[in-house]
């Protein structure tokens, strides 16, 4: 038995696994002391990425998300490959879904979206100082790049329009920091 926090976990096993995800589940002493079990979903970690041009303009997607079954409009966003740092996976996911290359990267910290029974961290980016690459979609993704006003863009979040849990806390820090993007511009 191992201690995790107030909880005691008596033994633990995997019981789905592909490329992306791992379904745990562990059989545990819970903090009232009774006997219990408790599943967590590992994801790949990730990052994600708002890009701002000069003009104070943000580079989001616009894209349909199967688990949502909706469309919704995000910054950039993507898994952490095997071996890959959160830095290169957020250039490789810039130039990969809007075809925009960055000077200059600002690492805003890290995320938990999740906390109760789902790991999976993200690594949240502001990139500035852009210019334009090849684009390189997946079979999976079909982008439509969305360009708009910071302004406009916190508005979304104030209002529902934006609901990506990462982006929406990149483009409040944006909002409420003007010295973040003054660094580069």
């Amino acid at each position: 038995m191992r201690n995790h926090g107030p909880w005691k976990i008596r033994k633990s096993a995997d019981m789905y696994q592909d490329p992306w995800v791992r379904v745990q589940r562990d059989e545990v002493v819970r903090p009232d002391g009774l006997d219990g079990s408790y599943a967590t979903i590992h994801l790949r970690s990730g990052v994600c990425v708002v890009a701002v041009d000069d003009q104070a303009n943000v580079h989001l997607t616009r894209e349909f998300h199967y688990a949502v079954g909706r469309t919704t409009i995000e910054g950039v966003s993507g898994g952490i490959e095997d071996g890959e740092s959160n830095r290169l996976s957020s250039r490789r996911e810039l130039a990969e879904e809007l075809g925009l290359e960055a000077k200059h990267w600002t690492h805003l910290g890290q995320i938990d979206p999740f906390t109760a029974s789902v790991y999976s961290t993200v690594d949240m980016y502001l990139a500035q100082g852009l210019s334009r690459c090849p684009t390189n979609l997946e079979g999976t993704e079909l982008i439509e790049p969305v360009v708009m006003p910071l302004a406009d863009a916190i508005e979304m979040v104030r209002t529902g329009g934006i609901t990506h849990g990462p982006t929406c806390v990149v483009l409040l820090r944006l909002g409420l920091d003007s010295q973040l993007l003054a660094d580069h511009s």
